[in-house]
């Protein structure tokens, strides 16, 4: 029996800790193949270099693509997605695969899939029909659907989204987000040894900070994360820990100034490159809240009951639930203001019993169930626009 190839695409560390368990599930079957393609800022020392991470998992990389990520310019982000499709095309040339699977909205989520479309091979595009009014990946997360083929949507006022967007409904499926059975499958590390390995003061209240770029307003980056710093200084009694920002327009600005302000508050911040998904998991587990614009704060957060403060544009338009406290304006005193609710003893408590709109787990195993399953004929190469109501 010739297995069927699955080729899988990474380019950041935040896709890959939603992917971990539908790439290891792949690698255990034997009726089908990995193929995994690791692109984008797993391959740049200045974000961690976080392609060791996936071989210290144990997988095998079928191929790394570099996309020459050297500034955030809009020329250099620009220039970058050609680079990857020049890549793309070479190894799925090379390889072959039989299925691409991508996740996401990421301009080197939207080269690999560009350069499929000469190839005829089917794209499996997970987490569409979602919306990110603040960020060019908006645009590029529709576009990415459109280009794909089969789609897992996490959740139905998704599905509905992609099927109006003229998506053969036979053709998506709902099973949650994949992220989700990284918080049922990992085991955690206990409070004490998350401290120990992080460096953190035992007896202090942790708070998550993660602040990107919001990608369709102009230069406000560095106004913004100016903001917030000053709010997080006003909460001393809060051990911040930072993660690194993404590879996004206007990027290195925040970074700098977050470079500045851990080093000048020292005893009470730290900024991690990565810190993989076992130790950010665990983090969440333990944290008081989480403060920025990540999507984490929306979709792995209220599995935890975690007070999330969610700034500005860039998660606007996206699922949420109650632990999520949006401050419209990354100003200092509305900032200040939301922290103080989400640490406040009756918020939190509020929070028990929270349902995470995004699902309970099982994405994974349906979603490679059905890849390996599902019947690849010419039809499904040759889309049709589904007219709804006809």
């Amino acid at each position: 029996m010739v297995k069927r190839k699955i080729a899988i695409v990474t380019g950041a560390r935040a896709d890959y800790g939603l992917l971990y368990w539908v790439i290891r599930l792949v690698q255990d079957d034997p009726d089908l193949k990995l193929e995994l393609l690791v692109t984008g800022m797993h391959l740049s020392p200045e974000f961690g270099l976080t392609v060791r991470e996936i071989e210290k998992d144990g997988f095998s990389i079928a191929e790394k693509i570099d996309m020459r990520i050297l500034s955030d310019t809009e020329e250099a982000i620009a220039a970058s997605m050609g680079f990857g499709m020049i890549g793309f095309a070479k190894v799925y040339a090379r390889l072959k695969p039989d299925i691409i699977v991508v996740l996401g909205d990421r301009f080197e989520v939207h080269a690999a899939v560009s350069a499929a479309i000469p190839f005829r091979i089917p794209v499996a595009h997970i987490h569409g029909g979602e919306a990110t009014e603040g960020v060019i990946d908006e645009p590029l997360r529709h576009a990415i659907t459109k280009m794909s083929h089969i789609h897992f949507p996490a959740t139905e006022k998704y599905k509905k989204r992609i099927i109006q967007m003229g998506e053969n409904p036979k053709h998506v499926f709902c099973f949650g987000a994949p992220g989700i059975d990284n918080i049922l499958k990992l085991d955690f590390l206990d409070h004490d040894r998350l401290c120990e390995e992080l460096d953190i003061p035992g007896d202090k209240k942790i708070g998550i900070v993660t602040y990107h770029p919001v990608t369709l307003e102009f230069k406000t980056g560095d106004a913004q994360i100016t903001e917030l710093l000053r709010a997080l200084d006003q909460a001393k009694e809060i051990y911040w820990v930072f993660t690194m920002t993404n590879a996004d327009t206007g990027g290195r600005a925040i970074i700098t100034q977050i470079e500045k302000f851990v080093k000048a508050h020292s005893s009470n911040t730290m900024l991690h490159r990565s810190l993989g998904q076992k130790r950010y998991l665990s983090l969440l587990r333990y944290a008081t809240l989480m403060v920025g614009n990540s999507s984490s704060g929306l979709i792995e957060a209220p599995s935890f009951e975690l007070p999330v403060v969610n700034i500005g544009d860039r998660q606007k338009g996206r699922a949420k639930t109650e632990n999520v406290i949006d401050v419209e304006e990354s100003k200092k005193d509305l900032i200040s203001k939301a922290i103080d609710r989400a640490i406040s003893p009756a918020f939190r408590k509020s929070l028990a019993g929270l349902k995470n709109p995004y699902g309970n787990g099982g994405a994974s195993e349906r979603i490679v169930e059905t890849l390996k399953n599902f019947h690849i004929t010419e039809s499904l190469i040759k889309k049709k626009f589904f007219e709804i109501g006809k």
